[in-house]
């Protein structure tokens, strides 16, 4: 196999792990073309029953921002709505290729119609595959992101980070995904056990407390579908999570990566938080459109996800910063803003919004990863049994 083959196997199998007969939806940008190419090839010699590629192009996208008006751009289609649903019935698995061609696309652009989006649609779908629906999100090179991360469009050179990253540098990538997943899932086994009320990250200008649910559970390497088939969301994933008590959130996190947001870059944020709430935004560039997306809906200033990487990821080996959130939220520990995972708390998917919201747990529109770790973090746990390292100066050491 090349190495776009290569790709397109462990996207399939380790990530979304289509079975015969299944139907395939393919999110996908038109500057990933040869990437989606092949990634249907594989789907379809993995038993897929069908592929359907939904396109999307990132000067369309500014168009649309520029000359629509934001009740447009907000309003939910009930075709649309319709899809989804249908997707959700007949369970299709969805894959996603992301990478972003164009960073400084919206650069110029009115934050707020540059934050919009049909947000019945984007909840319903996020519903959708929090565990309902198989799907895999993976990161194509391409030369935009290519020259947002090297400087130039060296390809090639983000090729080789990106193979070291997804493992494809491996005889059989697709055991060794197998065989991470498994080690993550024991780390998160080791966190349920620990039964921890609370976790504090501190370093790297971050003095951040999050309150944690009683009985919530930490996910590592992967989920299992409602068929009982398992499959890895994001590829590649260093990182066991869970979804805090949106209510207790306190301190100030320094965000030690790039965000692109929005078609926006959003360098040096800094957020403040009291009793669970954002209340103060700063950065050294691109706070306008996190405030703007802040404003999203009441969800949006609360914490969905707390997260746990170390030193040990691929991403932080590789020893750049990737200017993608899939990848450089899995160099070191992580947060998000905005919805969390009803999975994390046992029973609670099957419950409506008001009784998730009781239990803590966060509803949005929206999710947006940000990394606050990096050299010098370090994360402990309060429990029962007391205070707990678990990641010293970015090693883990549970």
């Amino acid at each position: 196999m090349d190495r776009i083959e290569r790709f397109a196997d462990v996207v399939v199998r380790a990530g979304v792990n289509i079975q015969p007969g299944q139907g395939v939806i393919l999110r996908t940008d038109t500057a990933h073309l040869e990437i989606a190419r092949a990634v249907v090839s594989a789907a379809y010699a993995a038993g897929a029953a069908w592929v359907e590629p939904l396109w999307s192009d990132g000067p369309m996208r500014r168009a649309a921002v520029d000359h629509s008006d934001l009740e447009t751009l907000t309003a939910s289609r009930g075709w649309a709505l319709q899809r989804i649903r249908e997707w959700s019935e007949q369970g299709i698995a969805l894959i996603a290729l992301l990478g972003d061609p164009d960073p400084h696309l919206l650069d110029g652009a009115d934050p707020v119609k540059a934050a919009a989006f049909p947000a019945e649609e984007t909840a319903l779908l996020r519903e959708m595959v929090l565990g309902r629906l198989r799907w895999t999100a993976v990161g194509a090179p391409n030369p935009g992101w290519a020259a947002q991360v090297f400087g130039e469009p060296d390809v090639e050179r983000l090729w080789e980070a990106v193979a070291t990253a997804m493992r494809l540098d491996s005889d059989d990538p697709v055991a060794a995904w197998r065989a991470r997943a498994a080690t993550l899932a024991e780390r998160a086994a080791a966190l349920d056990a620990l039964e921890l009320s609370s976790i504090r990250y501190a370093g790297g200008g971050t003095d951040l407390t999050v309150g944690l649910i009683p009985g919530c559970r930490w996910t590592g390497g992967g989920l299992i579908g409602d068929d009982g088939i398992p499959y890895m969301p994001n590829i590649p994933t260093e990182e066991v999570f869970t979804s805090p008590d949106r209510r207790t959130a306190e301190g100030v996190l320094q965000v030690t990566k790039p965000l692109v947001l929005n078609g926006r870059l959003v360098l040096g944020l800094r957020l403040e938080l009291s009793a669970g709430r954002i209340t103060a935004v700063s950065a050294e560039s691109g706070a306008d459109a996190v405030a703007a997306q802040l404003e999203t809906d009441e969800g949006a200033r609360y914490l969905g996800e707390v997260s746990l990487v170390d030193r040990d990821s691929r991403i932080a080996k590789a020893g750049i910063v990737f200017h993608n959130t899939l990848f450089d939220e899995n160099a070191a520990c992580h947060v998000a803003w905005g919805a969390s995972f009803p999975f994390a708390v046992p029973g609670a998917r099957e419950l409506p919004p008001a009784e998730r919201e009781a239990l803590g747990l966060n509803t949005s529109a929206v999710h947006t990863d940000v990394v606050i770790g990096g050299a010098g973090i370090t994360v402990t746990g309060t429990g029962p049994k007391g205070t707990v390292e678990i990641i010293r100066d970015d090693a883990w050491v549970l």
